[in-house]
């Protein structure tokens, strides 16, 4: 499986077709202008930012749990405590 290392290396085009083929969504939330889907690639989690108004995806970046988004996730899914 890919590390985080290599994946964030690649094209944000890349990024998209590896989590479709290789990810898991584990769920999706809204915030402020996006939604916002949760992956599970490997053994690391990703936040895909959409912006639908625009169609597209705007960016994929690692889960910071310490983010106040975490609130959202930990009210309706058990992520890992090794996070």
């Amino acid at each position: 499986m890919i590390s985080w290392k290599d994946f964030r290396g690649q094209s944000l085009d890349r990024q998209i077709v590896l989590l479709y083929e290789h990810g898991s969504c584990v769920m999706s939330i809204r915030y402020y202008g996006y939604k916002v889907n949760l992956y599970l690639l490997g053994n690391f989690y990703l936040e895909v930012f959409y912006n639908h108004k625009k169609d597209l995806i705007e960016k994929i970046i690692p889960l910071d749990v310490r983010h106040s988004r975490m609130n959202f996730y930990v009210d309706q899914i058990k992520l890992p405590d090794t996070l």
